[in-house]
């Protein structure tokens, strides 16, 4: 973080880091500082009027921008630094050697301030049943989107890992890329020893890469700052307008997996403030853990998925570190927008299970009206729900409405996890630990399918 502070003052032009009222970092989790900021800002010889600390989330970096541009709006400060990073590879690589970090932390009793809200995404039920990981959630939203457009399941695949493999050529292109090597979309499909199956259909090309050590930073300011530094105009990035949502809470209750109607409203409420359309927009970066995220977001906001949806390469090549990817994302479209590949740009960060979202506008030209942010969260709260149903009362015929099938780490399949529809519509959780149903459900399309809970929510095919 501290390395990333530096380049970003270096980019702005900068002789030194300037004094920042406020010095605010993305949560993290392969160390644990106490008051990161504080740790960040003995390293850099900075003493700010606070130390601030983002909520959990990786649409935190979006919201954090959102969140200090009504501050400096406000009055409340005139410029802040924002960072985020990650050691995980380093921090996993000393455990397993049994190597003790030295690494510092903040005093006892030193405690940063807490930017945003955190938000219970997972319900009892869910954890229950054992569905709580994102590689276990994400591979669901596949199977649901292959379903709703009426794919077959190699269809569906050549679909996302052509994608894939579109992303992994802009991550061979970017010097920050933790990956900088163009995979073919038959390479990410296709089991081996490098690339086994994680949760059916996805491959380990297919999902998040958090084993990277990576940090960002931004520097933001007002106009006014700016010019008082000296900061040339050619490297001023404006944020026009943002928002801030999140889905129905616990993904149990979604109406429905091939749909994120908060993607939906919370993207077209940002270009609205800032008076634009998606076809105004030059530049996309959509976060990118699993394929089937982009899928849904480029779906919600009218995207074609033809068009260049990233400009890092996204979490899987690019790197994925924890909640921090898109302030890489943000200060890559910054780059990008300023070396001229166009005028506009818009970044959407996710957190959960495609649960919380957060949009920035972001342009060269300045804006014709002051910074705008909402949340249209009463519109999606509005939206339809199912309600979740368990226990004896889900026993018995349901339909398989979403589903993956976890391999071990020899690439075997091991277990299946279902979201289930009961006859009435509610929701239902479903699993099994069959080896032999395992491997049925990694061949042809099991979405719409009869099946058997029983009251331990133990999945059987009738």
């Amino acid at each position: 973080m501290a390395e990333a502070v530096i380049r970003a003052t270096a980019d702005a032009g900068l002789a030194t880091i300037p004094d920042a009222d406020s010095i605010r970092v993305v949560s993290l989790l392969s160390w644990r500082y106490g008051d990161p900021a504080w740790v960040l800002a003995q390293q850099l010889g900075l003493a700010p009027r606070e130390t601030a600390l983002t909520t959990n989330g990786g649409n935190s970096p979006q919201t954090l921008v959102n969140t200090t541009a009504l501050h400096i709006q406000s009055g409340e400060i005139d410029l802040a630094i924002l960072a985020g990073g990650e050691a995980s590879r380093t921090r996993m690589k000393a455990r397993r050697e049994g190597v003790e970090l030295e690494w510092p932390k903040a005093p006892e009793g030193q405690t940063p301030r807490v930017l945003g809200e955190d938000l219970d995404m997972s319900h009892p039920s869910e954890r229950a049943h054992g569905v709580f990981m994102p590689v276990q959630v994400y591979p669901m939203f596949e199977t649901a989107i292959r379903a709703a457009a009426g794919r077959t399941v190699d269809e569906q695949q050549r679909i996302a890992t052509e994608l894939w493999a579109r992303f992994s050529e802009v991550a061979a292109a970017n010097p920050n890329a933790w990956l900088q090597q163009a995979r073919t979309a038959e390479e990410i499909r296709t089991p081996s020893p490098a690339n086994r199956t994680i949760g059916f259909p996805y491959t380990k090309y297919m999902n998040s890469n958090n084993d990277v050590d990576m940090g960002a930073a931004l520097i933001m300011c007002s106009a006014a700052k700016a010019e008082e530094l000296g900061v040339p105009r050619d490297r001023w990035v404006f944020v026009h307008a943002g928002t801030d949502c999140h889905e129905h809470s616990f993904m149990s209750n979604r109406d429905s997996f091939a749909r994120t109607p908060a993607v939906e409203i919370g993207g077209q409420m940002a270009l609205e403030l800032a008076g634009l359309t998606i076809d105004d927009i030059d530049i996309v970066d959509l976060y990118s853990c699993f394929p089937s995220a982009v899928q849904l977001g480029a779906q919600s906001l009218g995207l074609s998925l033809d068009r260049q949806l990233t400009r890092t390469g996204g979490l899987p090549f690019a790197g994925g570190p924890w909640n921090n990817y898109v302030m890489h994302a943000i200060a890559t479209v910054m780059h990008d927008l300023r070396s001229g590949a166009g005028t506009t740009g818009l970044v959407w960060g996710n957190g959960g299970y495609a649960t919380k979202h957060s949009f920035g506008v972001y342009s060269t030209l300045a804006p014709a009206q002051p910074f705008r942010h909402a949340s249209p969260q009463a519109q999606i709260d509005a939206r339809p729900r199912r309600e979740l149903v368990d226990g004896a009362e889900a026993a018995g015929d349901v339909t398989i409405e979403a589903y993956t099938v976890i391999h071990d780490r020899a690439g075997a399949p091991e277990t299946v996890f279902a979201a289930c529809l009961v006859p009435d519509g509610r929701r239902a959780w479903g699993s099994s630990p069959d080896a032999g149903l395992a491997a049925a459900m990694c061949v042809g399309e099991w979405v719409g399918r009869t099946a058997v809970l029983d009251a331990e929510g133990v999945l059987t095919i009738a």
